[in-house]
């Protein structure tokens, strides 16, 4: 325990030393501060203030004294660094072989250069880009550097630019146009500052040259109110504090920009992601859901139909639009003609308001540090969605919404029964916990009113009225062996010895699937592999390994096959390996990535709509639980107005709605379950498609 205490009194005098030796200024932090103002205030990043402060990481507040370093010192640094490192001090060209992770404005920073000089000394950068093992090279300061800078001058001067300009289309990013006409992400959004916080479709983007004044450089006149909007948001950001294991894969999926975009926000992250690191994104996409109680207070829809004053949304049939010649098997739901007779859902979401009345933290602490009640109030919030669209449709329901006060073991249900507040209803979304799902769907057998399990994953007991709307684990796997089986794919598995539930999952359910050698050391033998894979049929390779020499035996061994043989990489379950900086993301495209997923991630007209929608009555993006609260409610609604029973549209019926496919089929040992599932993949042009 002494030396324990010793060695922490040592590196903590060893780091003080050395932050003492840099020049540091003390900073008292104003009320409302945050370490981004701060940061930028002081010209430098969050994460230099973090190195300094580490206790600053759970949070600051007014009166925290913080040491800040000085710009100048950083600065000077970073001079002194690329000039003595890198050229032994002194004024010679330097040879800089590029690394991992290096990016154009790492490189500038490090010898001090401008982007316009080091792309005139490697011209090549202008079509190519920085690439990894390229030789750049690094020009002397002084005069050289000088007359590099102005020989562009004159080019300039010479002719003005053609104008270019290009219309913004459906699935296009801001990635893949830059790249079509050969320039940077940063280079697009100097030019078209109104493009930073999204890519509106139809917008017309400047690509070269002025724009003439005969030519119309915004969208059309129906159109004209989103660039109005964009510019609005521009400023609508948020911090992230960057989680342990993150990388640039998972925050660019997270906040859906890209790897690009987010350095742009963030040049800190030229250096990589590191823990700890607080980020500019854009604001909504993990924002707690705080406003939905506030619009439609919770108190006023309990015990009672929901009375909701706002006003419906019109997008109904633009959601179910071309579902049908999607998939023949897949019916769009309509009001049945002459259908008037009133139909009553019941939802019962654990608000837990008698609870949260007694706590003595108070209801925003609580908003925002209750992880089950934002999922309930997100879940809310699309169920109130799906209401008012049915409202706006005239749809024979009258909606009564109960607090179910639940825990994992209990809840009031037995109460509200007691109550005979469920018995008359023609479906009941809820409880969310399976064994509540469960004790009330056991209890409402008797009175025939369907229970709708709408979010565990659980196995469920057989009980005839309970349908689960979740597809089970095992259920998701079979659906993309029987995906490849329909396409009479070759199927071959690269399992490790460590998967044993997979292997064991594959040899007793799959029939026919043929397992790829490991070596005695337990890594993949790649000539066996190879001899696996048939010429004349799709080879679909089953991946499932946390490996990363194995991943990339794998890829690379599959990417050489493509020259022979049709190859299809595929994996069973999200793989966090292949979100590391790691694994090329490119090659991941080019073997057109495939898994399964109980959601799908569609642009398609209607689904685009909700997402807006949602946007402008919530003021954040829908999560996966608030899209989810949507389909599962306006789902069962529109199975109720077909003149049938929820029970028969459920035997006859395979639905899609915004991001969930309901396709029930009855269990054998009882009950009703879900195996409406994706089969997606990633396409060349970087989206993904829903493959089935």
């Amino acid at each position: 325990m002494k030396y324990y205490s010793t060695l922490l009194f040592l590196v903590f005098f060893v780091t003080f030393s050395a932050f003492s030796q840099e020049k540091v200024i003390k900073y008292t932090v104003a009320n409302g501060e945050t370490i981004n103002q701060i940061a930028v205030k002081f010209k430098v990043t969050p994460y230099d203030i973090y190195a300094l402060n580490p206790d600053a990481r759970r949070g600051i507040s007014p009166n925290t004294v913080l040491l800040i370093p000085t710009s100048s010192s950083k600065s000077a640094a970073v001079k002194s660094e690329a000039v003595v490192a890198k050229t032994g001090g002194n004024t010679k060209e330097v040879i800089h072989e590029v690394q991992p992770k290096e990016t154009f404005y790492s490189i500038e920073k490090k010898y001090g250069i401008s982007d316009a000089v080091l792309k005139a000394a490697n011209p090549f950068l202008e079509k190519n880009g920085v690439q990894i093992g390229q030789k750049l090279v690094i020009p002397a300061k002084g005069s050289a550097v000088k007359s590099l800078v102005a020989t562009e001058k004159p080019v300039k001067e010479k002719t003005p630019e053609k104008y270019v300009y290009h219309d913004v289309i459906a699935k296009e990013t801001k990635f893949s146009i830059a790249k079509q006409y050969g320039i940077t992400i940063e280079e697009l959004e100097k030019r078209n500052p109104e493009i930073v916080s999204n890519l509106p479709i139809g917008y017309r983007l400047t690509i070269k040259g002025k724009a003439p004044k005969a030519e119309v450089s915004t969208p059309p006149v129906t159109s004209t109110a989103k660039p109005a909007e964009t510019s609005k948001k521009a400023t609508s950001y948020m911090e992230y504090q960057v989680k342990p294991k993150e990388t640039f894969y998972s925050l660019s999926h997270t906040f859906h920009i890209t790897q690009e975009e987010l350095t742009a926000l963030n040049p800190a992250l030229s250096e990589g992601v590191k823990e700890g690191m607080v980020l500019k994104v854009p604001a909504g996409y993990l924002a707690p859901s705080p406003i939905i109680a506030q619009q439609v207070p919770v108190e006023k829809s309990i015990d009672k139909p929901v009375e909701n004053t706002g006003g419906g949304i019109q997008i109904i049939d633009k959601v179910k639009s071309e579902t049908v010649s999607v998939n023949p098997e897949v019916v769009e739901l309509t009001k049945k003609r002459g259908q008037n007779e009133r139909k009553k859902i019941v939802l019962l979401l654990p608000f837990n308001l008698a609870k949260m009345q007694s706590d003595t933290a108070s209801t925003a602490n609580k908003i925002k540090n209750d992880k089950f009640l934002n999922m309930t109030l997100d879940f809310y919030s699309g169920a109130m969605m799906a209401i008012d669209s049915a409202r706006t449709l005239k749809l024979p329901i009258d909606v009564a919404i109960y607090d179910s006060q639940e825990t994992k073991t209990t809840s009031n249900v037995s109460t509200l029964i007691s109550q005979n507040k469920l018995q008359d209803a023609n479906a009941v979304i809820g409880p969310f916990y399976q064994n509540n799902a469960e004790a009330t769907a056991n209890t409402l057998r008797l009175y025939n009113v369907p229970v709708i399990s709408p979010l565990s994953k659980d196995k469920a007991n057989p009980i005839d009225n309970l349908y689960q709307t979740i597809p089970s684990n095992e259920v998701v796997k079979n659906a993309i062996f029987d995906y490849m089986r329909g396409k009479n794919g070759n199927i071959v598995a690269v399992v490790d010895k460590k998967k044993e539930s997979v292997i064991s999952y594959i040899k007793q359910n799959q029939k026919g699937v043929v397992f790829a050698a490991l070596t005695e050391t337990g890594g993949l033998d790649v000539a066996n592999l190879k001899s696996l894979l048939l010429p004349n049929r799709m080879n679909y390779v089953v991946m499932e390994t946390g490996n990363t020499a194995m991943v990339k035996a794998t890829i690379k061994a599959l990417i050489d096959a493509q020259k022979t043989c049709q190859v299809q990489l595929v994996i069973l379950e999200p793989n966090s390996t292949l979100d590391t900086d790691e694994i090329n993301f490119d090659n991941l495209v080019q073997l057109k990535l495939m898994y399964p997923s109980v959601t799908r991630e569609s642009d398609e007209p209607g689904v685009l709509i909700f997402d807006k929608e949602y946007r402008l009555k919530n003021k954040v993006n829908p999560n996966t639980y608030a899209t989810r609260g949507f389909d599962v409610t306006f789902d069962t609604m529109m199975r109720l107005v077909q003149g049938k029973t929820y029970q028969e549209t459920a035997d006859l019926m395979t639905t899609e709605q915004v991001d969930n496919k309901f396709q029930f089929y009855k269990k054998e040992d009882g009950g009703h379950a879900n195996k409406g599932v994706y089969i997606l993949y990633y396409d060349t042009d970087l989206t993904l498609k829903v493959a089935n």
